[in-house]
């Protein structure tokens, strides 16, 4: 088994040490969905939530998300982040939210990518919970990176 990178020698948590890897353009995209009554998926439709324009405040969520990552995942680097984007897909049975996040640095945006689609389903799930508080979150998940020394990768 490699070493394991959060790990010092003895066992302690830490930084991975990025400073001698090249700068290269990362991107990852992430996907989640928010299951909720066809009710609710009506009145987000028709602006009738009485918080205000829902997906147009879970983007802005998604968005500063990204941006915060680092502060929220103890071992994660900060990342200057070039473009992220938040899109929404009405379901049948809820929203999809997709999530793409780019930079030109040192280490992938995976984490940035996955932190905006849960704070932006969070977002959907706080401005709706007075209709249906039974709503669930779930699955997140990458769909795809891109950049760096792993390459690229999708999922199956």
């Amino acid at each position: 088994m490699d070493k394991l990178t959060h790990l010092d020698a003895t066992g302690a948590a830490q930084m991975v040490d990025v400073s001698a890897k090249a700068d290269t353009v990362r991107e990852a995209v992430a996907e989640g969905v928010i299951a909720m009554a066809p009710t609710v998926i009506a009145a987000i439709r028709a602006g009738d939530i009485r918080k205000g324009d829902v997906l147009g405040t879970a983007r802005i969520a998604g968005i500063m998300a990204a941006k915060q990552t680092s502060a929220l995942i103890p071992l994660c680097h900060p990342l200057p982040i070039a473009s992220v984007s938040v899109d929404f897909e009405y379901l049948e049975t809820g929203v999809r939210v997709e999530t793409c996040v780019r930079t030109n640095g040192k280490t992938g945006v995976e984490m940035e990518a996955l932190t905006a689609a849960s704070v932006a389903l969070l977002t959907i799930y706080d401005m709706a919970k007075a209709l249906d508080k039974g709503m669930v979150i779930g699955p997140v998940r990458l769909l795809a990176k891109s950049g760096g020394k792993s390459g690229d990768w999708t999922a199956g």
